[in-house]
């Protein structure tokens, strides 16, 4: 890809040129708006003193046009009512894009250019300083599209001096799996800058041991790909990575992701810096009542907010 002629065809607002100061945001939770009994984010803030959230998730239209849900306006809707909540609050928002299910906008649109532009909507729709990538199924799995998004995110990242770029995927026990590393390593040649290589360490298809220690072994994997694909030190490489993890019971039936594997994860996160450290999501942390499901609550017993309390500690 010649990177100035792509960039020459993304329309930029003045304002995104602009270097964005941007917070760590290590610690930003998912919350997604569009079910499961969202909490209001300000009463998360209150309870638990976090003042970072990843919105979920921005989508196509049908085409490349971003909308939240791929039907909700970017503006003059609730989602931007709580965004400006959390900021009068004092807190900030990570908005990702993709997610498992719904049409994404890297399969939609036909050109990293075209890509750009659609992820250049919502930064400029909320003045973003940090976005996410939450890269799954045939978004995940099409090595056309992987590149595209790669060299999209490139794209911002030049239009858009200092934000701060996360790309989330799935693993395996022992770090990404072959689609995973390809991904990296289009980044890598692609130039990308990436702030955060983020695993999933969840929904593995089988697993030994703590789901705390499967996430470690799966994070070592993770900063491996990084280090061996841009050259970096090991130090770096742990810089450059992140953990999505999910609070309680997961969509496998042998896997329960308890606080104590929380406390693991961050001891981890801790003992080597890494760049994000996250799950998903805040909607389901919290006990469940009769007849609640597992969007809306976590399957295991515990205290409101305990597991963001935890991360919250990073």
């Amino acid at each position: 890809m010649t990177a100035l002629i792509v960039v020459a065809l993304v329309p930029v607002a003045p304002a995104a040129r602009a270097t964005v100061a941007a917070p760590s945001m290590a610690v930003a939770p998912y919350e997604y708006f569009g079910w499961g009994n969202p909490q209001s984010p300000t009463s998360v803030m209150s309870a638990t003193g976090i003042k970072f959230f990843t919105l979920a998730f921005i989508l196509s239209d049908g085409g490349c046009n971003p909308r939240w849900d791929g039907t909700r306006p970017l503006t003059g809707g609730d989602d931007q009512a709580k965004i400006n909540a959390i900021r009068h609050a004092g807190g900030d928002v990570v908005v990702s894009f993709g997610g498992w299910s719904g049409d994404k906008l890297g399969e939609k649109c036909s050109s990293a250019g075209a890509l750009a532009a659609a992820y250049q909507k919502v930064v400029n729709a909320y003045h973003l300083k940090a976005i996410d990538i939450d890269i799954e199924a045939t978004e995940f799995s099409d090595g056309t599209v992987r590149k595209r998004v790669v060299d999209a995110l490139k794209i911002v990242k030049t239009g858009n001096p200092g934000i701060k770029t996360f790309i989330t995927f799935g693993t395996t026990p022992s770090g990404p799996d072959a689609t995973g590393v390809d991904l990296i390593r289009k980044g890598a040649a692609a130039g990308l800058n990436n702030d955060g290589w983020t695993i999933m360490p969840f929904d593995f298809g089988g697993h030994s041991g703590t789901m705390g220690a499967a996430s470690v072994s799966a994070a070592d994997g993770l900063k491996k790909a990084v280090k061996n694909a841009y050259g970096y030190s090991d130090s770096v490489a742990y810089s450059k990575i992140g953990i999505s993890s999910m609070n309680g019971r997961t969509d496998e039936d042998d896997e329960t992701v308890t606080l104590a594997d929380f406390r693991t994860i961050l001891a981890y996160a801790q003992q080597h810096h890494i760049a994000r450290l996250t799950f998903w999501a805040i909607n389901r942390d919290r006990p469940c009542g009769g007849g609640s499901d597992a969007d809306s609550c976590s399957g295991v017993s515990q205290s409101a907010y305990a597991y963001t309390k935890v991360f919250a500690q990073y």
